[in-house]
């Protein structure tokens, strides 16, 4: 553990899949770990050495902060519960299902004097860390069209599919690439999306794709596609990013590496960045960077309103998704119809 980060106590609210990898970070940050959940948290507890705790309230009482690893549908509702308590939070994506609770959390957090950080772990990942260094640096001049892609195999049964309690794939998996354009590209002013096969009664298919196309105030437009594929698919995800002067480039499926290509009369340099995917887990690198936030540290990467933003655009493409339509961000009201 480093000097910064003695003592810590984590309040692990949440034992499902995502959980297992912010415990080993955690546990590699030398972090003590008291973890509560409705189901699981005994034998994760048996497993990596943690402690119970009994009860969400004796948790918050306990941890210096929380890391709600939840189901989405439960967010809003613990991380309302860690601010009452005067607790710092650390929230899965989506930081909620709505924008509008996100802003709710958010402005109850500020009320407490407290902080919120999403953890949109995907600008900790070294080949998107790189490309939006490069971007920032003009090393591709001015961004044209970006795409990102993003699979993974589908969890669509159980709370996934009842797109009420998930949000879909476009809230539960393309929320991360959303977020990656808006960091690339900058703000969004339209939103078009379609998903094939569609939602049925609120119910989405085992296996389906969307695409969401992003028209951002700079004049890029972004592609996201996301898929959750058949039972055993391998993950995948990269993305495509053309400029002025340049492409970068980056699939997990084919290399562990990063691209940059450049026209002549681009910015000079090494044209193969080696990747260091094998290297430290981003999960762990994320993590510090909030706990470090949290005691006082220099502000993380992203923000509570960064993850308010991603929700807010899943809403846009759902909302554009079921009604066929552009949906313009300027006047979109998530609560209503689409302008």
């Amino acid at each position: 553990m480093s000097e910064e980060l003695a003592g810590l106590t984590v309040g692990l609210i949440g034992a499902g899949n995502i959980a297992h990898l912010h415990v080993a970070a955690w546990k590699a940050l030398g972090a003590r770990i008291l973890v509560h959940s409705l189901e699981g948290a005994e034998t994760m507890a048996e497993q990596y050495g943690l402690e119970v705790a009994a009860s969400l309230d004796g948790c918050l009482a306990e941890a210096e902060f929380v890391d709600v690893v939840t189901p989405s549908a439960t967010h809003k509702e613990v991380t309302l519960a860690a601010i009452k308590a005067g607790r710092n939070v650390i929230c899965e994506k989506p930081l909620t299902l709505t924008a509008a609770d996100s802003h709710e959390v958010i402005a109850a957090a500020a009320a407490a004097g407290v902080r919120i950080y999403p953890a949109h772990v995907v600008r900790f990942f070294p080949a998107y860390v790189a490309a939006h260094s490069a971007i920032q640096a003009g090393r591709i001049g001015d961004v044209a069209v970006a795409r990102f892609f993003r699979q993974a195999s589908s969890p669509a049964g159980g709370w996934y599919g009842d797109v009420a309690r998930s949000g879909g794939v476009i809230m539960d998996l393309m929320v991360h690439d959303l977020d990656q354009a808006r960091w690339m590209c900058g703000d969004v002013t339209k939103v078009y999306a379609v998903q094939n096969p569609p939602t049925v009664e609120g119910i989405s298919p085992l296996t389906v794709a969307a695409h969401v196309t992003l028209t951002h105030a700079s004049g890029a437009i972004s592609h996201c596609r996301a898929t959750w594929a058949a039972a055993g698919s391998a993950f995948q995800s990269g993305y495509n990013i053309a400029g002025s002067t340049g492409v970068l480039k980056y699939t997990s499926a084919a290399d562990t590496g990063y691209a940059e290509e450049l026209q002549d009369g681009g910015a000079a340099a090494d044209l193969l960045i080696p990747a260091n995917t094998l290297g430290e887990s981003p999960y762990l690198t994320q993590l510090r960077e909030f706990a470090l936030a949290l005691r006082g540290g220099p502000e993380p990467r992203v923000l509570a309103p960064d993850g308010a933003a991603a929700v807010y655009l899943a809403e846009a493409a759902r909302a554009s998704m079921e009604t066929g339509r552009v949906i313009d961000m300027v006047t979109f009201d998530p609560t209503g119809a689409a302008a």
